[in-house]
């Protein structure tokens, strides 16, 4: 039994970690791996680590969760449970290899961003292909660009790189849109047969058509997030796949918070980390009311 179980090592889950640990409170982060931060080549927009990798900031962050305590624990979860425990609820939850129980749990497990099985899109991720317009809108100004996606998270995205780039299509990959993109948006249905591109991408090559499409980047649009199928299961409120909150993280389940992109607001680092600091320091005066 630990007292805090936090599912996702990415800013929100350690962030979080660092304020449960430093109070006195034993600390298990579990993570498969830190989601589409781990595909940032570069991150320019976080105080104090200017030009940092995505990969590197992770590293660090998992690193510092170790040095003041926390446990951390590479797993994926596959089941969630939840019992009572006198007036109380225990969480159990399941992995691949081992199962933990705590009387808090955090989901932080960021959103879910897919990558499809197409040819050559995998290769190119952080050299053309990524999975943040806002994180990366900025580099692709006055270019050619494509959203992969055809709902309501490719609008959002969309919507992000219209007033900088200089052209937009939408990438459906064969899906009918189901939603009205704006009519600056030029919509291709056609399967797509491979992504372009060796060093850096430059282009998609469109199924039905065999044609080339000349694209200076993709932005991938087609996940939901990762912890609203873990909340529902618990029977957690979920909106537009995400994870409700109010101003503490707290969940509509006891002992249950969520934190970072899988909560409504921005996907940035910034609001994960605050929304980790926020959940952890609640999570702490939550067992102290408890204990006593």
């Amino acid at each position: 039994m630990t007292d805090v179980l936090i599912i996702g090592g990415g800013p929100a889950g350690v962030s979080a970690a660092l304020y449960t640990t430093r109070a006195g409170l034993k600390t298990t982060i579990i993570h498969k791996d830190s989601g589409a931060l781990t595909k940032a080549e570069r991150v320019d927009n976080f105080y104090g680590n200017p030009g940092i990798t995505g990969v590197e900031l992770i590293a660090q962050g998992l690193a510092q969760a170790t040095d003041v305590g926390a446990e951390v624990v590479a797993g994926e979860v596959v089941k969630i449970s939840v019992q009572p425990n006198g007036n109380d609820l225990h969480f159990n939850v399941e992995t691949t290899e081992k199962t933990y129980s705590s009387k808090a749990l955090l989901l932080a497990t960021g959103a879910n961003r897919q990558t499809p099985n197409i040819s050559g899109l995998a290769d190119l991720e952080g050299k053309g292909v990524s999975h943040c317009a806002v994180c990366d809108a900025f580099f692709y100004r006055n270019k050619d660009v494509a959203v992969l996606g055809h709902s309501q998270y490719a609008l959002s995205e969309a919507n992000e790189l219209l007033p900088m780039v200089k052209s937009l299509h939408l990438l459906t990959n064969g899906q009918e849109p189901d939603v009205a993109f704006p009519p600056e948006v030029i919509i291709r249905k056609e399967k797509i047969q491979k992504i372009l591109g060796e060093n850096k991408l430059t282009g998609g090559s469109l199924k039905n058509e065999g044609e080339d499409l000349p694209l200076d980047g993709i932005f991938i649009a087609l996940g939901t997030a990762g912890a609203t199928a873990l909340a529902r299961k618990l029977g957690a409120l979920t909106e537009n796949n995400t994870v409700i909150v109010d101003e503490n993280m707290r969940t509509n389940i006891p002992g249950l918070w969520a934190a970072g992109d899988c909560t409504p607001g921005m996907k940035q680092i910034a609001k994960a980390v605050y929304d980790g600091a926020v959940a952890g320091m609640d999570i702490v005066r939550g067992i102290r009311v408890v204990s006593q």
